[in-house]
């Protein structure tokens, strides 16, 4: 009896020490959230304040944009935080995913970027543009360009507009889109280039200094472009998920992301009804 009385012990014990190797205790909540750049220190400070209420978060990384919604429909991560609702409604659209915004994160102003020129007033006749050539990055990309006076789009262009929306282009521009992790890397082979505020980031500019013209990003219209966290519709309500949202909202967590990026991505609360109305809005835009 006392054998067995024993080996029961060594093996509850083997089970809790299991437990704390996998989350640092054997009540922590493991969360993966599907990232496409983790080297950011609001990441670290989420995961310290999350530890605090016994929430591992577990970052993994994606190289392409593509890749985080469908391993969070998958069910290979949790969650994902990498993309503003636009691009998520016309992924999820697109792809049939039942995956939806939970939480807002930062707006980050898109900016034109360029190696060559000190001023959008210096782009010429025939220059080449770069654009990113998802739909909701070109439609972006291309409502900066009519911001920026270079182009007009056609009356009624929505947020997922493309080249054949151009309805003016006084200077003969070449816009090209590619992959928008492409676009920094061109730089020298374009008179400009439009890149996400993130991707600027990792390619070693300050978004706020270095773009020649920059979105508005307090503008009315800069709903669509707020960032969030997504989860599969089924997990809208997680109480674990929604602590995560509640905690990158912390004074910590701002903190960090103004100093890692120097102001560029501005932190804004919303609530998950409005993301979700927003969502389902352009969802229903062709």
């Amino acid at each position: 009896m006392k054998n067995i009385i024993k080996s029961l012990g060594i093996l509850l014990l083997l089970t809790i020490l299991a437990a704390c190797g996998k989350g640092g205790s054997a009540n922590d909540d493991v969360v993966v959230i599907g990232v496409t750049g983790s080297d950011g220190e609001q990441w670290n400070v989420l995961k310290e304040l999350a530890k605090e209420e016994g929430i591992t978060i577990e970052l993994k990384e994606f190289a392409d944009y593509t890749l985080p919604n469908n391993a969070l429909a998958n069910g290979d991560i949790d969650l994902n935080s990498f993309q503003h609702i636009a691009f998520l409604s016309q992924f999820a659209k697109e792809n049939n995913l039942d995956i939806v915004p939970i939480g807002s994160t930062v707006i980050a102003p898109l900016g034109i970027y360029s190696n060559k020129l000190d001023d959008i007033s210096g782009i010429k006749e025939g220059d080449k543009i770069a654009v990113p050539d998802d739909p909701s990055n070109l439609g972006r990309a291309l409502r900066l360009l009519e911001t920026a006076g270079l182009i007009k789009l056609k009356e009624g262009t929505g947020l997922f507009g493309d080249t054949t929306s151009i309805e003016e282009n006084p200077k003969n521009l070449e816009i090209i889109p590619m992959v928008a992790q492409q676009t920094p890397r061109v730089l020298q082979d374009v008179a400009a280039s439009l890149i996400n505020n993130g991707i600027a980031g990792q390619a070693g500019f300050n978004p706020i200094e270095d773009p020649i013209f920059l979105e508005d990003g307090d503008s009315e219209n800069a709903l669509p472009y707020v960032n969030v966290f997504a989860a599969r519709a089924e997990d809208a309500q997680n109480e674990t998920y929604l602590k995560i949202v509640e905690l990158y909202q912390s004074e910590q967590v701002k903190k960090a992301i103004e100093e890692e990026t120097k102001g560029g991505s501005i932190l804004l609360d919303i609530s998950q009804d409005e993301l979700l109305n927003t969502f389902e809005q352009l969802k229903g835009e062709e």
